[in-house]
């Protein structure tokens, strides 16, 4: 059974189908916001791997507040990194009131301002709020197969009962990489994403 489903997801890949995932709201945090808002020697606790190896949903949860409302218990993700990040959608932000720039992930230079609460102690950031651009998580092998380069921009159309075709999709390539498309709730909510979905991607103007 395991070889006939490897057999079934190598023939998906070759032909350039992608399985999509929905990501939700979600804070990234250094080790100092991490003690800032849990308490002094506080660390992130894993609850469960995501498919990106070495990330995870932590047991942590933190408030967003802007300046039309606030959001509660929205997911940390793990491990820390170097910089603090907030990824929201557009509706998030307009229930906050809160202005965020489309972003890759990482690219927080002079994105919008938020702050973050958690049990412990509250942080006002002045940049790190972010809409994260639409992208596919795509390993070396599978670029090599498909013809696909780091940072390149590709079409995806999403093969669900509401079809529906992103014309300006990231292509991420590294070793470390899931081979997985990421877009955030409001996407999935036009292209009515549910459950296992799956995307096509589209280069060069051909499908």
């Amino acid at each position: 059974m395991e070889q006939l489903i490897e057999q079934v997801m190598d023939t998906m890949t070759k032909a350039g189908l992608v399985q999509v995932e929905v990501s939700a709201r979600h804070v990234h945090l250094t080790d100092q916001d991490v003690e800032v808002l849990f308490g002094k020697g506080a660390v992130l606790h894993e609850k469960r791997p995501l498919s990106q190896k070495g990330q995870y949903l932590s047991e942590e949860r933190v408030t967003l507040i802007g300046p039309k409302g606030k959001k509660e218990r929205v997911a940390v993700l793990g491990p820390v990194r170097s910089a603090t990040q907030v990824e929201l959608s557009v509706s998030d932000c307009v229930a906050l009131g809160v202005k965020a720039p489309l972003r890759e992930s990482g690219d927080v230079e002079g994105s919008g301002p938020i702050t973050i609460e958690g049990p412990a102690g509250s942080l006002s950031i002045t940049q790190g709020t972010i809409v994260a651009h639409n992208h596919i998580h795509v390993p070396t092998d599978v670029a090599r197969i498909l013809n696909l380069k780091d940072k390149e921009h590709v079409s995806v159309k999403i093969l669900s009962e509401r079809p529906v075709t992103f014309e300006d999709v990231i292509i991420r390539v590294s070793d470390a990489f899931t081979f997985r498309m990421h877009i955030d709730f409001d996407e999935a909510n036009a292209a009515s994403v549910s459950g296992f979905t799956l995307g096509k991607i589209i280069t060069h103007g051909k499908e």
